[in-house]
């Protein structure tokens, strides 16, 4: 069988088993793939909202499959992106998933299903169908946003087919973890499906843990050929201890034990509840494909922590201070795309026509800790900065107390065109209205900001032979004022026009054999309009700021072997203040941004029941912070798994973190806010199918 011919039949598949995607899309034809891809899919209709082989997307992509989540043990975001170049995860608090993508730090492009979920707080995997990492600005097709990318979970839905496993994780430090997935046909017009997963651990830190459980039912519906509804609903909650790290000294994070917790930790903890639910419902009529989807999101979540601050010049103390912090927030979306194929002559056109509602309700609220009632910051020994000293949190003058109301309107168009077998060309754009109404419930104080932003992208896909693509692309995002989590607004930042983001990227994407796919970039990331600090009135605020970040990337994912699969790659990235901003002068290298990262997981297979997984993970030196005074070493980490299928229904798997048992720093937040990496850690995990 051609290369070109399994991966066509592969790429017909995925297309009747993608989430959201109608079967009766493409016609009834008998396929048959002997060999499934492992670490690479060959289709995705995230990137054009239209079913599209990756090949033919020019951007980048990275999409983080459901094997290599499960043969890595994968808990978490931070968990997905250490084999996605050009990603670095960072501390976010530790209250919430924080990327840096391609230079621009973001807690709020994460999506579900390609609809927004920008709430701060921690995601977990266990009903997911794949991740996938969309890099460069993106709001031609997810929105405002996205700046330096997004990253989009593809959820599990309920399929027609049986499917019944359970999966207990257990390992040091206390980690228990059980999951389960139950797929169920009811005829061949209703089908139902349950994942679930419960979490009882403790960490390295001293005193960390958590607690955390998910439920996620969903049911298809295929009322006619032509026709399917998917109802999907998510009750989610996460507790766990507030932990900021430990300080920095003398440039460098302080050499203390890894597990040393500062503060209380009786009063630090992390919590969010989530409920989301969603209704899609997919036409097909003709060679015109409806697609609307509907989701609501209620959000409770808040966290209390204590903030390690300088450490004193003859290393003996530390300033501590501490806060909490709550918002609620309730989403509603609603998106309607609208695809045909059409064709003049002999070329071909893909044509999107598409609408984005959202009303999005936001509360905050924010308390300052004051030490035994007085004081808003102690002196805590560096050599003991675990305290119980009395605490009472109440609001400080500048405290947080409002509430925001967020309206978005958005229609787009967008056409794929085909000129040849050699040749094709994408553009698009998209229009959004986007209102914010803020209110000071602490002064009474109303503020708004209306922004229209216009969104174009326009790329070119040239193929010499079926397997490769060359490509060049220039896509464009905004970042209203008030920020990517809008929490707030004042009489200065309503006077102030987005922060523009400008992508240029050149690539090329080779299937090297069917299940092997090698893609590179070389791009150019501007983010324009950002605040400076007017160098004449320094009282004032002016649009002069800039960043740039320029990189090259190389991906490599799929099978070398039938037996040897693979994922990683590459990445440089040089991100930079371009021109002076607030934060920063020219020239100062953006914080949480290594020159250099690297990353190779391999899984082979040894016997027919026995693999074994070796991963390599390395970064070079990153600032913690745009200030550039303190450096966070780059380490090289090994990581090692051992797989057993048992019998054809049970699989057995140990997998072994930092194999070496090396001392680094994984992220951080600030100069003073520092995550020591874990050390050797193993977990085993048991899986059932029946």
């Amino acid at each position: 069988m051609s290369a070109t011919h399994l991966q066509l039949k592969a790429i017909l598949l995925i297309s009747l088993a993608l989430p959201g995607f109608a079967q009766t899309a493409v016609p009834n034809y008998s396929v048959t793939v002997t060999e499934g891809p492992r670490y690479v899919v060959p289709a995705s209709t995230t990137a054009t909202k239209t079913l599209t082989p990756l090949l033919d997307v020019p951007q980048s992509i990275t999409v983080v499959t459901q094997e290599l989540i499960h043969d890595q043990m994968m808990l978490s975001v931070s968990d997905v992106v250490r084999y996605v170049p050009g990603i670095t995860a960072i501390q976010g608090e530790n209250n919430r998933d924080q990327v840096v993508i391609r230079g621009n730090s973001t807690s709020a492009d994460f999506f579900v299903d390609g609809v927004r979920d920008d709430v701060q707080y921690y995601r977990d995997l266990y009903n997911l169908d794949r991740v996938e990492v969309l890099k460069g600005p993106n709001a031609m097709i997810f929105g405002r946003g996205g700046g330096g990318g997004v990253i989009n979970r593809v959820t599990k839905e309920a399929e027609f087919m049986p499917l019944r496993e359970i999966t207990l994780d257990g390992g040091m430090y206390n980690n228990k973890r059980f999951a389960t997935d139950l797929n169920q046909p009811l005829g061949d017009k209703v089908a139902v499906r349950l994942n679930g997963m419960y979490e009882n651990s403790d960490s390295f830190r001293d005193h960390v843990g958590l607690t955390r459980y998910g439920i996620n039912p969903t049911v298809t519906l295929k009322p006619t050929k032509t026709t399917r509804i998917t109802l999907g609903y998510e009750r989610f909650r996460d507790d766990r201890t507030a932990d900021r790290g430990i300080p920095s000294f003398q440039g460098k994070p302080v050499d203390i034990p890894s597990a040393t917790f500062f503060g209380n930790p009786d009063l630090s903890h992390v919590r969010a509840a989530v409920n989301l639910g969603s209704i899609a419902v997919e036409q097909q009529v003709g060679r015109v494909t409806i697609h609307n989807r509907t989701t609501f999101g209620g959000y409770d979540r808040g966290y209390q922590n204590f903030v390690p601050g300088a450490v004193s010049a003859d290393k003996t103390q530390d300033t501590l201070t501490g806060y909490n912090n709550a918002t609620k927030r309730f989403n509603i979306f609603n998106q309607t795309d609208v695809t045909y194929t059409a064709y003049t002559g002999k070329i071909k056109h893909t044509l999107l026509a598409g609408a984005e509602f959202g009303h999005q309700l936001t509360d905050n609220f924010r308390n300052t800790a004051f030490f035994n009632n007085t004081a808003t910051s102690i002196l805590i020994p560096l050599s003991a900065p675990t305290i119980a000293t009395p605490v009472t949190f109440r609001q400080a003058a500048t405290d947080a107390d409002n509430h925001l109301d967020t309206n978005a309107a958005a229609a787009y168009v967008q056409d794929q065109v085909e000129l040849s077998r050699y040749v094709q060309l994408i553009g698009g754009i998209r229009f959004d209205h986007f209102d914010l109404q803020y209110h000071n419930n602490r002064t009474g104080e109303n503020l708004g900001r209306i922004d229209k932003l216009v969104s174009p992208r326009a790329g070119i896909v040239v193929k010499p032979v079926s397997t490769v693509s060359i490509y060049g692309s220039y896509s464009v995002s905004y970042l209203p004022s008030s920020g990517d989590q809008f929490s707030s607004l004042t009489t200065i930042t309503q006077q102030v026009k987005p922060e523009k983001f400008n992508n240029y990227e050149v690539g090329v994407k080779w299937d090297v054999r069917p299940r092997l796919s090698l893609t590179t970039a070389v791009f150019r990331l501007n983010r324009e309009n950002t605040r400076s600090t007017d160098p004449n009135d320094p009282t004032r605020i002016i649009q002069t700021g800039s960043t740039r970040t320029n990189g090259f990337e190389i991906g490599l994912n799929g099978s070398l072997t039938h037996a040897w699969s693979i994922a990683g790659g590459y990445a440089y990235q040089d991100a930079f203040i371009s021109s002076a901003t607030t934060a920063a002068l020219a020239g100062q290298q953006v914080g949480q941004v290594p020159h250099r990262t690297f990353s190779l997981w391999n899984n082979y297979q040894i016997a027919r029941r026995l693999g074994a997984g070796l991963g390599i993970l390395h970064r070079s030196d990153m600032f913690a912070a745009v200030d550039n005074t303190v450096t966070l070493p780059g380490y090289t980490r090994a990581d090692a798994a051992v797989f057993s299928s048992l019998t054809e229904k049970w699989r057995l798997q140990a997998n072994l973190e930092n194999l070496l048992d090396k001392k680094y720093y994984l992220n951080a937040d600030s100069n003073t806010n520092i995550s020591p990496g874990s050390p050797r850690t193993m977990r085993v995990g048991l899986t059932a199918r029946f």
